[in-house]
């Protein structure tokens, strides 16, 4: 009788299993830009309606884009921050406000 290891039942391979790792979809901030025109209240009612915020969350961040130039408003999906800033930006041409929102890729 003849030792053969290549016969079936004696496979010493390792079988692997390849798992697939979904990543996540990257993030997108939303950020407001600070100009000369359009009035502190009307950033706080754009921050508090489409980012709902509260009225002193809304306030502190006006300030900050007033102060410092630009704020990010929020992180969201590609979609989600695409639409934010449509809505704010027509929004403001809506009221003649020259109010800018932009995103970009965290």
């Amino acid at each position: 009788m003849q030792d053969r290891k290549d016969g079936p039942g004696n496979d010493t391979s390792v079988v692997t299993k390849t798992r697939t790792r979904t990543q996540r979809p990257p993030l997108y901030k939303v950020l407001l830009l600070n100009d000369d025109y359009t009035p502190m209240e009307f950033v706080v009612h754009v921050l508090e309606r489409f980012f709902g915020m509260n009225h002193a969350q809304a306030f502190e961040l006006m300030l900050m884009v007033h102060k410092k130039g630009l704020a990010v408003v929020g992180v969201f999906s590609f979609e989600v921050a695409e639409t934010k800033v449509a809505q704010v930006m027509d929004f403001a041409r809506r009221h003649q406000h020259p109010l800018q929102c932009t995103m970009e890729k965290e």
